[in-house]
This record gives structure tokens, sequence and C-alpha cells, in this order.
């Protein structure tokens, strides 16, 4: 299984011949080194509605005719897009034909903003248990800290884990690394930094604040195996 990381919080993974991306912002993402045209899902995980994680999931799920995986009022919004969902929830898993997904809690917000000032709602945000070849992914979506991680990693034990640490709109390093400690991952990679001024922060930081976790840090483009 090859598993990259294209800057903010988006996640690429290819396994069984099948290409997954979660949270595929890409247009207005000055860190990521992908291209639209380039990308080719067979299936899409969005963790919540916000802009800067649904991105450009409309767009890339009609290119390529991918399924686009989604908690419930977000599949049923992207269904009325036009678009070949999967509806879940929080706690609830479910066994593709490419890996098994389970939808984990997340504290944050979602909701789409239009240009006449209303918010669409969209559901509650999710983080992500991604389950194949014998290996676990925990994409945790924008999320604060919050105590049942310890659980999340103790009913599933985690061979790589993606966490926020940009703070003002989610965990900074320090709440982080000790969501990094609960959860317990093998290697723990930070996610959701630098893209916009007001989330800029060092992620050396957060690699030194880690225990005795396994922190990497992951270029754009970088890919890692398992």
């Amino acid at each position: 299984m090859k598993v990259s990381y294209h800057g903010h919080s988006v996640v690429k993974i290819e396994t069984g011949g099948k290409t997954i991306i979660i949270d595929p912002f890409i247009t207005g993402n000055s860190l990521t080194d992908l291209k639209v045209e380039d990308v080719k899902p067979d299936c899409i995980i969005v963790t919540h509605g916000h802009g800067d994680h649904l991105g450009d999931t409309i767009q890339l799920a009609k290119a390529n005719d991918a399924l686009v995986i989604a908690n419930d009022e977000l599949a049923i919004y992207l269904e009325w897009q036009g678009l070949k969902v999967h509806n879940m929830h929080i706690g609830g898993s479910y066994q593709f034909d490419f890996a098994k997904v389970k939808l984990t809690p997340a504290f944050h917000g979602t909701g789409l903003h239009t240009d006449d000032h209303q918010i669409i709602y969209l559901g509650m945000p999710a983080g992500v248990l991604f389950m194949a070849e014998g290996k676990t992914i925990y994409h945790s979506g924008d999320t604060a800290l919050f105590s049942d991680m310890k659980l999340i990693g103790e009913r599933h034990p985690l061979d790589l884990a993606f966490l926020p640490i940009g703070d003002n709109y989610t965990m900074g390093p320090e709440d982080a690394a000790y969501a990094a400690k609960l959860l317990g991952a093998k290697t723990t990679v930070p996610m959701h930094y630098n893209t916009f001024p007001v989330i800029q922060q060092n992620p050396q930081k957060f690699i030194d604040l880690l225990d005795k976790q396994n922190g990497r840090i992951l270029k754009p483009g970088e890919v890692l195996e398992l």
C-alpha cells in the first residue's frame, strides 16, 4: 500500500489497484503538488463539508465516475449534485472492495458558505479509519483534542495517523502531540498547517513534542510504503 501527502489535509492511498483520495482540496491549495486534471481517483472520502476539505470533490468525482464516501447529510447533498455516493455516519463501518472504512468522531464544524450569505449545514464532521492489506490508517479530519482518541487507538491499533497541527481552527502542536500519545500510532504525520496565514506552524515543533511516538514530516507528494 502506498500513502502520500499532498498539502493541507490531502491524503492519497493506493491499494488493490484502486486510488483513494481524502479531502481533495487542490484548487486554491498553494501547498499541493497535485493538479486536478491529473488526479484519477476511484474513490473520494470527505471528512466534512468545509470548502478546504470538500475541495474539488464534485469535479473529480464527475470526471472519474468516482464513489464519494461521506456522512449522510454531506453525501445526500453531493448526490443532489449528481455524484455516486455511499452514505455513512460516525461509529459506522463498511467493507468496500478496496478497504474497510469507519468514521470516527471529530470535534469541529461543517457547512458550505453560499454566495447569498447562507450556510448549508452538511452533517457532523468525522475522522476516518481506513483498513486494508492488514494495515490501519487514521485521518482525523479537522478536530480538537479529545480523550476518546485513546479508545480509537486501543480498538484499532494504528500503523499511520494524520493529525492537524495548525491551531486556530484545530489542534495546535501541543494538543496534537498529546493526541499522538493517546492514539499510539506507529507513525504520525502532521497536516493542516501553513496553507493560510492563520495556521502557520513549524511542523518540527510538533515532532519535538512527541514522547516515544515516531513523527514524520512529509513534503507534498512524498510517499510512504506500508
